[in-house]
């Protein structure tokens, strides 16, 4: 199984919406690990790497995100895999 990582930053309403969280458990369901943060411009930044299947399915994950959140553009980009072990909310 080969790692791949891509970087993502979500644009609309995705802050104060669970987002984070909600990303999270989606990724540690798909065996995903990395990382995700509110950034201060109202973005949310994420690095997620595993197996590309599922990477894919994070990412269509995060183009609708939890109910309350609104999404209205998401930049993917592909990244080097930094060997991590989990995904956490920073």
């Amino acid at each position: 199984m080969s790692i791949e990582a891509v970087h993502i930053v979500v644009r609309g309403r995705v802050q104060g919406v669970y987002y984070r969280a909600s990303a999270r458990d989606c990724a540690l369901e798909l065996k995903l690990a990395g990382w995700i943060r509110n950034c201060p411009d109202g973005t949310v930044e994420i690095h997620a790497e595993g197996d590309r299947q599922n990477l894919d399915k994070f990412i269509a994950w995060c183009e609708k995100g939890p109910p309350a959140a609104g999404v209205t553009g998401l930049d993917t980009t592909p990244v080097a895999a930094g060997g991590m072990e989990t995904f956490r909310v920073r």
